[in-house]
């Protein structure tokens, strides 16, 4: 039996401009070939799943080595070549590239600052990776309940608790709550 989460929602064309579903389009399409786990993070994962939210670039998770792979992939694209990369709350393996006009950021090895100071451990993303079909892609999204503990570590409490509200506007998910 499927887990509800595996089942994947679909969220409607116009969640997201032309130009990120064509750019969702080539990433989607390029790393199905490939084994590995990452996820679409973000305002675009935002949109994906139904939250009322103004789209910006397209965010791309995963460790650090599906990080350098992906830049490998589009490395005509690339406009910031991904290395370790810090800031006072957030470090990864960062990197850029611009894909049908849009701007895609690459984060492998997120690790985000802890109240203490110290460094949590590399989050493995898998575990809260859900699915969206949109534009006949099947695309890997983070769930937002793990994204709003996320957004409320990093001490962006709007962004939280819009991802709150919305939560709680939604009918539960047999079997989850």
């Amino acid at each position: 039996m499927a887990e509800p989460h595996d089942e994947p929602a679909t969220a409607p064309e116009t969640a997201l401009p032309p130009g990120h579903l064509a750019a969702l389009r080539a990433i989607v399409e390029r790393l199905a070939r490939e084994p590995l786990v990452w996820t679409v993070t973000g305002s675009t994962s935002f949109a994906l799943q139904g939250v009322a939210v103004p789209v910006g670039d397209i965010d791309l998770q995963t460790d650090a080595a599906g990080a350098y792979a992906i830049a490998r992939h589009f490395a005509a694209q690339i406009t910031r070549p991904v290395q370790f990369s810090s800031t006072e709350r957030i470090r990864s393996h960062y990197g850029a590239l611009i894909l049908d006009g849009v701007q895609v950021e690459l984060m492998g090895a997120l690790q985000k600052r802890l109240p203490d100071g110290s460094w949590e451990a590399p989050v493995d993303i898998a575990p809260h990776r859900r699915w969206v079909e949109v534009a006949g892609l099947r695309v890997p999204v983070l769930d937002l309940a793990y994204e709003e503990r996320a957004y409320r570590l990093l001490g962006r409490t709007e962004r939280a608790d819009l991802l709150r509200r919305h939560l709680d506007a939604q009918p539960p998910v047999e079997g989850t709550r």
